[in-house]
């Protein structure tokens, strides 16, 4: 798997700004590393079984939704996941995004990953409730870890882009349409890194 340079390295595929930017430092490590550690200790942190085939497995992290107040999100299942109001810090880095970038969100979906066996597999972030082409914004917090992109229609052409403590990665245009994305488990140690992708969510649900 190719280590991506994004926008620079002519001898690596260059991603298109139309469906990802990236800001390496978009937190300083001491906001970062407060962040995290808040969320750590603060946040519901919940362990979500999902349909895998003809089974039920336990996904390989923990998660924490945070959503405006008529707003809702529903798993694979079709069981409403349970949501959170947000807090004064998650709401301010969401402001902070919108304000900068010019997008809208009404929630945030935390992942926690604890170890190098946490994970998520290959998956294309293409529910309806999310528009037809989506924009994510990915704050990463803590352990580096490698975010890895492949093309839906050949596996061969694969980029891997380390995500730094503070870093941004916005999502974008036809990203979801045409290429897969995971983070794989490691083969060394890891220590904790959290994940809080913001989003759209367009459906409506009364309270």
């Amino acid at each position: 798997m190719r280590q991506l340079s994004l926008f620079e390295a002519e001898e690596y595929y260059e991603f298109p700004k139309e469906i990802l930017e990236y800001r390496e430092n978009f937190l300083d490590n001491e906001e970062a590393n407060q962040l995290k550690d808040h969320l750590l200790k603060t946040a519901p942190w919940e362990q979500r079984t999902q349909k895998m085939y003809d089974k039920t497995v336990i996904t390989p992290r923990l998660t924490a939704w945070y959503v405006d107040q008529n707003k809702s999100d529903e798993s694979a299942d079709s069981n409403t996941v349970k949501t959170n109001t947000w807090t004064p810090e998650l709401l301010s880095l969401k402001e902070r995004i919108e304000k900068e970038f010019g997008y809208r969100f009404n929630g945030v979906l935390l992942n926690l990953y604890r170890d190098k066996n946490d994970s998520v597999a290959w998956h294309r972030d293409k529910e309806s409730r999310y528009g037809k082409r989506p924009v994510i914004a990915s704050v990463s917090l803590g352990q580096t870890r490698n975010f890895d992109f492949r093309k839906k229609d050949h596996h061969q052409s694969k980029y891997s882009l380390p995500l730094p403590n503070g870093s941004l990665l916005i999502m974008k245009g036809d990203l979801q349409e045409n290429w897969e994305h995971r983070i794989a488990k490691s083969t060394i140690p890891m220590k904790e890194r959290i994940n809080l992708t913001f989003r759209l969510i367009n459906n409506q649900l009364s309270k």
